[in-house]
């Protein structure tokens, strides 16, 4: 029973923080999942439960969608793919994620104090273009591809929801990717099914109620909210990855 309340509570608490943000699910089920569900189990439900979460989300802020802004990070994020899979080969993917984690640890700290930042405003869509490329290599050596083109939407200084719509598409379809991924290559075992069969409906009401609060934030507001999650995901990236990365040195 211990089992089942721990996995409802991680997939309502991750709903309402992907619903506030549009992305951070994997962010909040993991630290509370990770306690009972081995990774074989945890990967494939974080990533089907942030493709539910993506898809409400897109549902109901369909009217900010611009898949002409948002055409450079999917086209590429999945010419990013496959590099960051065959760098997997080369790559070890705890120092990858140690080094993310490290990265992202202080520049959104660094940010968060900032109270007036400039806007980037060069690069055009190629820039954009290579933040989803980026973020697709990062995909496919440690599984987080969302990252990067987040941050990077919001040094764009746009709106926020130009930002949300943006990232949610490309996180949408990064997931789209691996979820099918997982199904082809038979890694979604029948325990896994229950599990996500027991999360999805957990997760409808936390992340309308989350996109409700979203609404009534302000791009400020939004920036800081997005900068803290941001900076939670890397605290929790150095967390897991520290003491593995110290042994291998020492």
């Amino acid at each position: 029973m211990e089992y089942w309340v721990v996995i409802v509570v991680g997939g309502v608490i991750a709903g309402f923080v992907q619903g506030l943000s549009g992305f951070g699910f994997g962010l909040a089920s993991l630290a509370i999942w990770s306690w009972v569900l081995e990774p074989e189990a945890a990967v494939p439900t974080v990533v089907f439960g942030s493709l539910v979460g993506q898809l409400l989300a897109t549902g109901s802020l369909r009217q900010h969608m611009d898949i002409a802004r948002a055409g450079p990070f999917l086209i590429g994020g999945v010419l990013g793919i496959p590099l960051g899979l065959w760098l997997l080969s080369l790559i070890d993917p705890l120092l990858f994620k140690f080094g993310l984690g490290a990265l992202l640890f202080v520049y959104c700290f660094i940010m968060l104090f900032i109270k007036h930042i400039h806007k980037i405003s060069w690069g055009g869509r190629f820039a954009d273009g290579v933040a989803g490329w980026i973020g697709g290599v990062a995909g496919g050596v440690g599984g987080i591809p969302g990252a990067l083109p987040t941050l990077w939407c919001s040094l764009r200084g746009w709106q926020k929801d130009q930002q949300r719509s943006v990232f949610q598409m490309f996180n949408l379809l990064m997931h789209i990717i691996t979820f099918a991924s997982f199904v082809l290559l038979g890694l979604i075992q029948p325990q896994t099914v229950k599990i996500i069969a027991v999360v999805t409906p957990c997760i409808i009401l936390p992340t309308l109620l989350g996109l409700r609060m979203y609404q009534r934030f302000s791009d400020k507001t939004f920036r800081l909210i997005v900068l803290s999650l941001l900076l939670s995901s890397s605290i929790t990236l150095l967390i897991a990855t520290a003491p593995q990365v110290l042994a291998k040195l020492l």
